[in-house]
């Protein structure tokens, strides 16, 4: 490890937000969404889902949120998809009653979110809740993770990041065996396949995620959002290019050229661009 980290120390996480079915909470520049759900392998319903997109909204919103975490609670499961107990006609059915498949907007929300995402996959991360780790930016699992698919066998599937990215992630051999046959792979053979970063065993899964976060936080947090936009822009398509776009933008607001532009115009005078360099 070549991180300086409070290895198996004790760390004291402070709540952000109180939820009915996450846990949401912060240490050290690191915020924690946790699944809480253990009795249903942290199977998400469409409240679960709604929160998690609030959280990440947070996340995204507040500068001493640099890394982001995502796992389960408990020690079996990382998240077991959907939770076919509220699955109904057109998704899953929320307390009022509306079918919903609103994990899609947490999806890409992982995607966008400018700064770095951890899946700590720290048991079972099947059907939805493998797609939900594969989307993160690195995961770190535990010894006793298992990944694997079940959509083709209760009727479902996921036709967008939970199979195109896969294959990028895996290649399309091994993305067509994880569809079509719906096996499941322990950790190692996630490993080895590319699906996984890193395997630890679970009881020093926190001291794993939080060590990488702290190494990542020492980097250039602008250069890492514009690689993951980079990263993402040619898989995303016009989305990707736009997030890529948009923060190219912002680079752009902060010279001095695009300040005479905007101080040019509130003065009514023609701005002097010609002032400013021009690079090969």
């Amino acid at each position: 490890m070549t991180y300086n980290s409070s290895y198996g120390n004790k760390r004291e996480w402070t709540t952000i937000k109180e939820y009915e079915e996450i846990l949401f909470d912060f240490y050290n520049g690191i915020a924690r969404i946790t699944i809480n759900r253990e009795r249903y392998r942290n199977a998400f319903t469409p409240t679960t889902t709604t929160e998690m997109s609030d959280a990440l909204y947070i996340c995204r919103e507040r500068p001493d949120i640099n890394v982001v975490v995502l796992t389960g609670v408990g020690d079996t499961a990382f998240c077991a998809g959907g939770d076919m107990n509220v699955k109904g006609h057109g998704g899953y059915i929320g307390k009022d009653g509306v079918a919903r498949l609103n994990v899609l907007d947490v999806q890409k929300q992982i995607r966008s979110i400018p700064k770095p995402v951890i899946a700590a996959v720290n048991g079972f991360a099947i059907g939805g809740g493998h797609v939900l780790h594969v989307v993160c930016d690195l995961t770190i699992a535990s010894e006793n993770a298992i990944f694997g698919q079940t959509g083709p066998r209760v009727g479902s599937f996921d036709a967008g990041f939970g199979s195109s990215y896969l294959a990028r992630i895996v290649g399309q051999k091994k993305a067509r065996e994880i569809w079509f046959l719906c096996r499941k792979y322990n950790a190692q053979e996630a490993l080895d396949m590319g699906l996984v970063n890193k395997v630890v065993p679970l009881d020093q899964l926190e001291d794993e995620y939080v060590g990488w976060a702290e190494e990542m936080m020492l980097l250039s947090p602008l250069a890492l959002r514009m690689i993951k936009a980079g990263l993402n822009a040619e898989l995303d398509g016009q989305a990707g290019i736009q997030e890529l776009a948009g923060d190219a933008t912002m680079l752009y607001y902060m010279t001095d050229e695009a300040q005479e532009g905007g101080k040019a115009f509130l003065e009514k005078r023609r701005p002097r661009f010609e002032d400013y360099p021009k690079f090969p």
